[in-house]
């Protein structure tokens, strides 16, 4: 009799249960001004996400500036959106911060974990940036507004 063992391989980079919760925490904390941001990185070495930092009222010029200019980070964003008729309202938002000047390695790592992520983040709606001068308010507004 032969005993096969399958493994999981779909999952190249692991998101701990701590991970996890902070996403689950940051999901449903209400809010009622300001943008909020949980910014999570993908630890090379261990091949784990890791949070990096959570930002509370928080602009997006602020943010930017913030983020390393050579390494990748999944950040998900409580965003003050205001909408054409008057209405406010805070969309979860996540950023797939990638800088071009990154480490092709470290690159490749973050993408193969975009889809897991983004799946455990349960947010739908993305905003892909390569560079801080992407990283704007008037892009984020244009992006939403097109959703």
């Amino acid at each position: 009799m032969v005993h096969l063992t399958l493994l999981d391989n779909s999952h190249t980079v692991d998101i701990p249960q701590s991970v996890k919760d902070s996403l689950r925490k940051f999901r449903f904390t209400r809010r009622d001004a300001g943008s909020a941001a949980l910014v999570i990185k993908v630890n090379k070495a261990k091949l784990i996400m890791e949070e990096v930092e959570l930002f509370d009222n928080i602009t997006i010029g602020d943010l930017a500036d913030e983020l390393p200019e050579n390494s990748p980070r999944f950040i998900v964003l409580s965003y003050e959106y205001h909408h054409k008729d008057g209405r406010k309202s805070f969309p979860l938002v996540l950023v797939n911060w990638s800088p071009t000047t990154s480490e092709i390695g470290m690159l490749t790592l973050h993408a193969s974990a975009f889809l897991d992520f983004q799946a455990t983040a349960d947010v739908s709606k993305v905003i892909d940036v390569r560079s801080p001068e992407e990283f704007t308010k008037a892009a984020v507004d244009a992006k939403l507004s097109a959703f």
